[in-house]
């Protein structure tokens, strides 16, 4: 009676492993967290899962085949689903890939494949996934990637990355459209540009090239970073004008978009409140309620950080026109948001005679700085309690395309303006340490 419990035990579960479905496209994406990118299916043999793995604009599928055969029943298929050009099939040897490094973001084999690991780990961008025969094998970021958050590379304002991979060009990783600006002698076309997770993010106007007479078409745009492949995009619907002359502002609009891990903070729109998006899908998960107006967004230890209020009431120069910009705010502000419960920490208004210049928000160290007209300041960044102030008058009233620079290092506040009386102190002993006079 045993025996024939045993018997009959193993039978069921022979026939439960023989009957149970495979896994679909959904699982495979789900279990890599695949959003978009290049998909490379090796020994498919025509196998349904590979067209089923192209879905959306934003798949490219590569399959590789080791026999003659196997390639003629994936391409029948292929061209079968309709989905030939999004995705193609070749011959290879088994044993090496035919990409670029960095380049694929999905590596899937249904059984287990005669490439060795390191090769697939080669093709991989960083973070990509391979599933080989059940297996998982992620690609970790390397070390001497960095990343390039803000406009000016960290909350701190400090344009230098600690990427030592960078090096002189020696081939195209990828190129895609627009390959021109729209014009040279008004508005660029690309008003910002971050990374993060191997995902790059930019503000850019998609009009025709043909005439800069044409409308303007603002876009917010992820991409991934290593193969160029479009992840999403928003339409940003009013921008600043496009017509307005080249290199004359304003110098808000590249600080107005950061990325960090896999969330995007922007404002999608001149007079637009900032939005939480998803970086891998490009969806909207909050928008923090106070923060219409806001020109400049920082981020630094968890906390969220909005400039909010109009820069450009005092602007001077030529080629500056008004069309689609919201009317000026008579208010400044900065305030500090948790982008987990969403709700605001601290908040500091600026009033009336003590304007904060455009650019000059840095966060270093649990400390934040910034340069008014009437001088400098420091606060504690998680209370928003004022740790010291510095008299240093200086004018409002700028050319649209100028700011100060300021630049925060360790112990230190560094400021590049106009000539005043006293260049600056340092932040911490409070006395002069060093300053550049004549500054134009």
């Amino acid at each position: 009676m045993k025996t024939r419990f045993i018997s009959f035990s193993s039978l069921v579960l022979f026939l439960s492993i023989c009957l149970s479905p495979g896994k679909t496209a959904d699982d495979i994406r789900k279990e890599a967290g695949f959003h978009g990118g290049i998909i490379v299916h090796l020994d498919a043999s025509g196998s349904e899962l590979s067209a089923n793995l192209v879905e959306g604009e934003h798949v490219q599928l590569h399959v590789l085949e080791r026999s003659a055969k196997s390639l003629t029943a994936s391409r029948k298929l292929l061209f079968a689903k309709a989905s030939y050009g999004q995705s193609s099939a070749m011959q290879y040897d088994g044993k090496q890939l035919p990409y670029a490094d960095n380049l694929v973001n999905l590596v899937f084999c249904e059984k287990e494949s005669t490439v060795p690991e390191a090769e697939i780990l080669r093709v991989l961008r960083p973070l990509g996934v391979a599933l080989i025969d059940g297996k998982k094998i992620t690609k970790p970021w390397p070390k001497d990637i960095d990343e390039w958050n803000h406009f000016l590379h960290g909350p701190d304002n400090n344009a230098v990355a600690q990427d030592k991979r960078v090096n002189q060009p020696r081939s195209m990783q990828w190129v895609s459209t627009p390959k021109w600006s729209r014009s040279h002698e008004e508005m660029a076309s690309l008003s910002a540009m971050v990374t993060a997770k191997g995902r790059m993010f930019t503000i850019m106007d998609s009009a025709p090239l043909a005439s800069i007479r044409f409308n303007s078409a603002w876009k917010l745009q992820g991409r991934d970073a290593f193969n160029g492949t479009m992840l999403w995009e928003r339409k940003i619907p009013i921008w600043n004008d496009h017509l307005r002359h080249f290199r004359s502002g304003p110098v808000h609009l590249p600080r107005r978009l950061i990325a960090v891990d896999d969330s995007v903070f922007v404002t999608l729109g001149l007079g637009a409140p900032v939005s939480h998006l998803d970086a891998a899908t490009g969806k909207t998960l909050h928008t923090f309620k106070g923060t219409e107006f806001a020109e400049e967004v920082l981020f630094d230890e968890g906390r969220l950080y909005v400039v909010v209020g109009s820069s450009e009431i005092y602007r001077e120069g030529g080629g500056l026109f008004y069309r689609n910009e919201p009317k000026a705010t008579d208010f400044r502000f900065i305030a500090a948001y948790d982008p987990k419960s969403n709700k605001q920490i601290w908040r500091m208004d600026f009033e009336k005679g003590d304007f904060l210049l455009p650019q000059t928000v840095g966060i270093k160290g649990g400390a934040l700085a910034y340069q008014s007209t009437k001088g400098m300041g420091c606060l504690d960044a998680a209370t928003g309690k004022v740790r010291w102030r510095k008299a240093r008058p200086t004018p409002a009233r700028r050319m649209a395309y100028s700011s100060p620079t300021l630049v925060m290092a360790d112990g230190v506040v560094i400021c590049a303006d106009r000539e005043v009386k006293s260049p600056g102190d340092a932040a911490n002993e409070g006395k002069v340490t060093w300053g550049v006079q004549g500054w134009t």
